[in-house]
């Protein structure tokens, strides 16, 4: 996923360094090694003549173990103070220690250049492979390099890396280490290094961001030095589909809403514009990539262009060349002209502003014209104009059984933007909140068949700046509503009117079983309406209780950190959804018979959230061991759960969520959000193995634009992650728990149907809640107030 440190170290055995680059390095630094006691007379002799022939002091002299010493002990100042401790810790670490051991610690220990230390880095920074499989020239590159890394190095200095290549190959030949034909043959060899970055296989970078911050809380400067490895919950599949559906959806939401125009526009030389069109007549005519009778165009004018353009969230720039009637050219660097026909320019009408777009173009020219600096995609083989969204999003998707964080994308492209709005943006989730306000409902009396006016409301509230008007989002009223049928068509009045008879410091304090902080929710009726400041991430976890039956967990990024020795430091300690088969807690030992092993500590995994306050001291490098299961708390009843499920699901077979039917699952569930004046777009839903919030909307809380509601913006991304992570994935739903039961009911009265009636429906209710078919007081308005709601009772139905 991510590399980060000072130094890059590939720690070897002696016996795993090939002989032939033991050799090179004997050859360059001390071809007398294996007979010497650590100090070369000679050497010293021939550094003290330079030094009175020239009277500087020049580099020499120094054997493999006085460099040994030097680097674990020593400062590279060159004094004689220094020469001399030197050269009795040389002395002192020959007796201790054998010459292969010596030699083992020098290859792993000695700077090669590119933040690379010994010999198995080097391999894996210059070449990309390990050292066993370099070949002779690309050994003796690697053995140049000690005298002096940054002068011989192959990336900065190849003509001066290529003299120093050659002395030590000389001196291979010289010593008898190789043959005259395996001399020459090296000689022969081009330089073939470039920087090799780590071989990122997961692109995560707000979640490798989280684990770096982390890691340094933990460890101080020794995580970026003592060669840690981090394990993350993130599954690879499931971020690469994260990653896709964040892209499509922001693309998809600013082609809708009209081109902006080039990024930039610039003045293209007549001459070099001539010569490049020339050439690429030829090419066409001759079939070829160069061709040979008009020569090549200057243009790295154009490729300066480029690069003050770099590479956002995947979308190249380019340089429009050239412009026909319906399709235009354009450059994208050295080699590479592409074509835009006209379905990749057509969809371009000219952007007025998010609720209004120009007419559609009719010809190229109305699009683009040569110099513009634009930006191009490519779909299904296909090159399409595009822009860089300037709207974000976030999508995060948990495991609801435990927490652990399978995917997470905090924004377009984290290099442009690292704030992560998942963890970051505290952002109105709109109706999305509503199933939480539903949940603690049902909690306090109600049933998804309970009856509640959806009319007209006037509320007066100081809070609320005088006199509140709330309002359906379309407009219109529909009576005695079933609670079911609130929720499914995000009626905002239903939501209102349960909220007024629950009570708000009733649903304040149930939210916080969701872990919401009720501190932080508003204390009045808008919060039916989803006006509270949250985080996808806190929303995930919030429907993670509804899909797994109804638990809370904590989610988790972290699963474990290795030593450098292989032995692992931390475990992560999260509450895990067990039941029935949680393991039995052990029982209590003796002070006599206690283990005088340490017990891991407990867990410091930090929930992902806006900022965690760095330790008081950074964390011993102590192996633990697995900690013991530990069962997630039961905060609704199974009952609830499964009643608030099958409203949610409703929401996709019925209502807002109804998009997401093209995914052909009958296990999925969830709910729209949207806030006014469609600021915020938002969808969270759930099967019963992974729970997904997805979020757009702007930074600067700019809306978003005419129905551009969470079903439009949101549920899209949504859809094409969750298609892509359920792949092949038997559906899976939670089952009807005890004391729930299926009954048919009269859908205008929400009352037990009678035999024979004809439009009745299935509805679940708890069994001490089925409604008689004679009983009219199954209604709940403004004046009803169920029992048992003066305040949250801890006794759950």
């Amino acid at each position: 996923m991510a590399e980060y440190g000072e130094k890059r170290r590939d720690p070897l055995r002696f016996d795993q360094v090939p002989p032939q680059l033991v050799h090179a390095f004997l050859a360059a630094e001390d071809a007398r090694f294996y007979e010497h006691p650590g100090v070369s007379i000679r050497g010293l002799l021939r550094a003290t003549y330079e030094l009175i022939r020239t009277g500087r002091k020049v580099q020499g002299g120094s054997t493999i173990t006085m460099q040994l010493a030097r680097n674990f002990f020593l400062s590279d100042r060159k004094t004689y103070t220094r020469k001399i401790r030197e050269l009795m810790l040389a002395l002192k670490i020959e007796k201790a220690l054998t010459k292969d051991q010596i030699l083992e610690l020098y290859l792993n220990k000695i700077y090669l250049g590119n933040h690379a230390y010994g010999v198995g880095a080097a391999a894996h920074v210059y070449y990309g492979k390990s050292v066993k499989d370099l070949t002779l020239a690309q050994m003796a590159m690697i053995a140049g390099l000690p005298k002096a890394p940054s002068a011989y190095n192959p990336i900065a200095d190849p003509k001066a890396a290529l003299d120093r290549r050659k002395y030590v190959l000389n001196r291979m030949h010289d010593v008898g280490y190789i043959t005259e034909a395996q001399l020459k043959s090296a000689l022969q060899q081009p330089i073939t290094a470039s920087l090799h970055a780590a071989n990122v296989q997961v692109h995560a970078p707000y979640v490798a961001e989280m684990v770096r911050s982390e890691m340094v809380q933990r460890y101080g400067d020794r995580a970026y030095t003592d060669g840690f490895k981090v394990y993350t919950t993130v599954r690879a599949k499931n971020q690469a589909a994260a990653n896709r559906a964040m892209h499509d959806d922001l693309i998809a939401y600013t082609e809708r809403h009209g081109y902006r125009g080039p990024e930039a526009q610039v003045k293209l030389d007549p001459a070099t514009l001539k010569t490049f069109r020339a050439s690429m007549a030829a090419a066409a005519k001759n079939k070829a990539q160069t061709p040979a009778s008009t020569g090549r165009p200057d243009v790295g004018a154009w490729d300066d262009v480029l690069q003050k353009h770099p590479p956002v969230g995947g979308l190249d720039s380019g340089l429009v060349v050239g412009v026909g009637d319906k399709s235009a050219q354009v450059y994208l660097g050295p080699g590479k002209v592409i074509t835009l026909d006209w379905k990749g320019l057509s969809w371009a009408r000219p952007f007025i502003n998010r609720n209004l777009v120009g007419n559609p173009p009719t010809k190229a020219s109305d699009v683009v014209k040569p110099g513009d600096v634009v930006r191009v995609r490519e779909e299904g083989g296909q090159w399409q104009l595009t822009q860089v969204p300037k709207v974000q999003g976030a999508l995060v998707s948990l495991n609801p059984d435990n927490g652990a964080i399978v995917a997470m994308v905090g924004g377009f492209d984290y290099y442009a933007s690292k704030f992560n709005r998942v963890t970051q943006a505290m952002r109105q989730p709109g109706s999305s909140f509503k199933p939480f306000i539903y949940s603690a409902a049902l909690h306090s009396g109600f049933t998804p068949a309970t009856l509640v006016n959806d009319a007209p409301v006037v509320i007066k509230d100081s809070a609320l700046e005088g006199v509140w008007r709330p309002e359906n989002y379309e407009r219109r009223f529909n009576g005695p509503t079933r609670l079911r049928i609130g929720l499914v068509e995000s009626l905002n009045l239903v939501s209102i009117r349960v909220l007024q008879t629950i009570g708000i410091n009733y649903a304040l304090k149930y939210a916080s079983r969701f872990g919401f902080d009720p501190a932080r929710l508003p204390h009045n009726l808008t919060l039916a309406l989803g006006s509270a400041s949250v985080t996808p991430l806190e929303m995930a976890t919030g429907y993670a209780v509804f899909a797994n039956g109804g638990y809370r967990v904590k989610p988790y990024y972290l699963d474990r950190i290795v030593a450098e020795d292989g032995s692992v430091l931390y475990y992560a300690d999260h509450p895990t959804v067990c039941e029935p088969n949680c393991p039995k807690p052990a029982p209590a030992a003796s002070d006599a018979a206690a283990s005088t092993t340490a017990a891991p500590a407990p867990a410091t995994t930090v929930a992902p959230s806006t900022s965690v306050a760095a330790p008081t001291s950074v964390a011993p490098l102590v192996a633990v061991n697995p900690p013991p299961v530990r069962p997630a708390e039961r905060v609704i009843t199974a009952g609830n759960a499964y009643q608030m499920t099958s409203m949610l699901k409703d929401v996709i077979r019925h209502g807002t969520g109804r998009a997401a039917l093209a995914l052909r699952r009958s296990d999925l569930a969830g709910k729209t959000g949207t806030t006014n004046k469609q600021v915020d777009a938002w969808f969270s839903g759930f099967d019963s193995r992974l729970v997904t919030t997805a979020w757009v909307g702007f930074d600067d809380n700019e809306p978003l634009g005419h129905a551009e509601t969470g079903a439009r913006a949101a549920l899209p991304m949504w859809m094409k992650y969750m298609g892509a992570a359920l792949k092949g994935v038997p559906e899976s739903t939670m089952p009807q728990p005890a004391g729930i039961v299926t009954v048919k009911i009269d859908p205008k009265t929400g009352l037990l149907a009678r035999p024979g009636e004809t439009d009745a429906v299935f509805e679940t209710f708890r069994q001490d809640r089925v409604p008689k078919a004679d009983t009219p007081s199954n209604t709940a308005g403004t004046e009803a107030t169920p029992q048992g709601n003066s305040g949250l009772t801890q006794q759950l139905y």
